[in-house]
């Protein structure tokens, strides 16, 4: 039986992830002053302008536009003619302080948030990702490395990347198409801007078992892409969901993660759901797994929790379930403390997608032994 499986990553210059970005960056420079911060910010990037808008309560102070201009900055957004510059952009600021009953409820070691979380894994790769989404970030971050490191110099920031891969039998089989926007100089013509992105991007990163006769590979198919970043597209925090997370292999909670601290569950309970996820894969006990986990505004305990193996269980899932409630601590402070999530790492996750990364901590498989003994 075949099917389609699809997934989509962009560069770390595309709007959407600038303002990921700078959501997370500021995070991490609040919880590395005070990690006790409670921030829940959204970021906007358009022609000209940076707008930090959200709720924050902290005892630290940080210089919000020097951060959000120093990661605009490393992105590489530093010439007038790219229509977004980090030296003359506006920052404008519209922070409140959170409010005092979702602070209670904080207090209370409840959910900073309602929300449904999802964690997935599966045998597919070294990383217990799958492949449609590792070649999108694969692609996107080779083309983003390539242009700073100076090797490709007349590409600019923007960029996107769509991957469809066939499986047969639940198992990837080739690549059916891949389609690439890349941000470039005016000067480049296309013919030859397609030609090197083929031979050092894709040549590069994609297996050569996957590349077959079938497979169509197109590079900037709309023409020109000399247009690009903010100026092009205003770009907001979490409207990559899907990308950050596994593709459309991959169910969805919903939740953005950039630009909340770990009280928020919808982030901190889907780091967990994907660490369980995966320990299930790797200890052997599932070829694919889905971890759901529901979460309620004030409260401790999750109000639903479930294991999904979609038949390919080697245990019973039941034992399965009852061994991770009894293992994994799935209330949002012991998760907290569990995960180290006061750290500012978050940064970090902001681009090419928050699993599948070493060094990370829900990505450290710490009680596998534990999980094969039990069961």
């Amino acid at each position: 039986m075949y099917s389609l499986r699809m997934a989509e990553s962009v560069t770390e210059g595309h709007p959407d992830k600038i303002a990921d970005q700078i959501a997370d960056a500021l995070l991490d420079e609040f919880i590395s002053k005070d990690p006790y911060s409670k921030v829940s910010l959204e970021i906007v990037v358009t022609t000209g302008l940076i707008l930090v808008g959200g709720e924050l309560s902290t005892e630290s102070y940080i210089d919000i536009p020097k951060v959000a201009r120093s990661v605009v900055k490393d992105i590489g957004y530093t010439k007038p003619e790219l229509g977004f510059d980090a030296d003359t952009c506006a920052v404008i600021t519209a922070i409140d302080e959170q409010s005092p009953e979702i602070a209670l409820g904080i207090s209370a070691e409840g959910a900073g948030d309602t929300a449904i979380v999802v964690g997935y894994a599966c045998n597919e790769t070294e990383n217990y990702m799958p492949w449609s989404i590792t070649l999108a970030h694969r692609l996107t971050r080779r083309l983003s490395d390539l242009r700073k490191v100076g090797n490709f110099p007349f590409l600019r920031p923007d960029g996107k990347v769509l991957v469809g891969m066939i499986y047969e039998d639940g198992k990837p089989k080739f690549l059916k198409n891949l389609t690439m926007y890349v941000h470039h100089d005016p000067d480049i013509s296309l013919q030859l801007l397609r030609e090197m992105v083929v031979e050092e991007v894709v040549k590069k990163e994609v297996p050569r078992e996957f590349i077959t006769e079938d497979t169509s590979i197109k590079v900037n198919p709309t023409g020109r892409f000399v247009i690009g970043g903010p100026v092009a597209d205003t770009g907001l925090t979490g409207r990559k969901i899907v990308s950050d997370a596994y593709g459309d292999i991959g169910f969805s909670g919903g939740s953005s993660f950039s630009g909340k601290d770990p009280t928020k569950t919808d982030r901190s309970g889907s780091y967990m759901a994907r660490m369980i996820a995966k320990h299930v894969v790797a200890g052997g006990l599932a070829e694919k797994c889905v971890v759901q986990i529901g979460y309620a505004f004030g409260l401790a305990e999750p109000v639903a929790f479930d294991i999904e193996t979609f038949g390919t269980h080697k245990v019973d899932v039941e034992k399965i379930k009852g061994v991770v409630e009894e293992l994994f601590p799935l209330k949002p402070s012991e998760m907290i403390e569990f995960l180290e999530l006061r750290k500012p790492i978050y940064k970090k996750t902001s681009c090419y997608g928050h699993f599948g990364k070493k060094g990370l901590p829900w990505e450290e498989l710490r009680l596998l032994e534990r999980v094969k003994e039990l069961l």
